[in-house]
């Protein structure tokens, strides 16, 4: 599917769910992601679309109240190879390849710049927004940025999120691109759902990589899922921890729910419909 195959109500339906450590993720593709996104930000429809690798599964495994609030969902996208891998371990999901954040970013701005959708860019530093901006209007010069906002490194309880929204609002955007960090980034988007009819996608590192502050991982290593190890070398003091602690729990949990046949833990009933139709333009 190209963007041009994307059209108005191109998606009925959020694809439906499977339940992983007590996370219900999508199942899905890069094409089935984007066209979602468009046919919602189309729609003016309110929506989060969150990536999530190991770190941020196992972080909302664990914290009922986040866990609560990622569940609601309209998308949460096996950004990361393992997590893919489980989906189709433990329920014969047939996914092909995960959905990278900053890949679905590259996308979903393509399918906006063709068809007149405008964008914003939540988080980070200015500098890294300027930047990140330059670039990705660079590679697609019909994308219309329609604001870039670098929030305060405060507590998210501390933030004004009605002013927030309202400058969201007035930019006209209809896409969100949320660059917080996992759960941060999250539980703005879940903020930003209750207040402005956009859709927000909660992208990880995307900010840093295509602003070019950031090395990704070589496309061998990611595909191996092993990107963990690339990040763990480039930032040991910050992530060592992080990934010590979260990938073997994620391991244990997976095997566990694995040898269990847990394949009748699903969140089967997908949002907003009973289908995915890929909806394309008639030629």
């Amino acid at each position: 599917m190209t963007t041009a195959d994307i059209r108005p109500g191109g998606c009925p339906a959020w694809p439906p769910k499977r339940r992983l450590l007590g996370v219900d993720v999508t199942a899905t593709t890069y094409d089935q992601a984007v066209a979602c996104v468009m046919a919602a930000a189309q729609r003016r429809q309110p929506a989060v679309v969150s990536l999530h690798a190991v770190h941020a599964l196992v972080t909302a495994s664990g914290d009922s109240d986040l866990r609560a609030k990622v569940n609601q969902f309209d998308m949460i996208a096996p950004d990361g190879q393992p997590v893919r891998w489980a989906l189709n371990g433990i329920y014969g999901a047939g996914l092909r390849d995960r959905v990278y954040g900053p890949e679905l970013t590259l996308r979903v701005c393509e399918a906006a710049a063709a068809h007149g959708e405008a964008i914003y860019l939540f988080g980070s530093t200015l500098p890294v927004l300027s930047r990140l901006g330059r670039n990705l209007t660079k590679r697609f010069p019909k994308l219309d940025i329609a604001g870039v906002e670098s929030p305060p490194f405060c507590p998210l309880d501390e933030m004004d999120w009605d002013a927030i929204a309202d400058r969201i609002h007035r930019s006209g955007a209809s896409i969100v691109f949320v660059g917080l960090g996992a759960p941060k980034q999250d539980l703005a988007a879940w903020e930003l759902r209750q207040r402005v009819n956009t859709v927000n996608l909660a992208v990880g590192a995307a900010f840093d990589f295509h602003a070019g502050t950031k090395k990704m991982a070589p496309k061998w290593m990611q595909r191996r899922g092993l990107e963990w190890a690339f990040r763990l070398g480039e930032e040991p003091k910050r992530l060592w921890r992080r990934y010590l602690v979260t990938n073997t729990l994620f391991v244990m949990r997976s095997l566990r729910q694995w040898a269990l046949g847990r394949r009748h833990d699903t969140a089967a009933r997908p949002i907003g419909g009973d289908s995915y139709p890929f909806t394309k333009k008639a030629a």
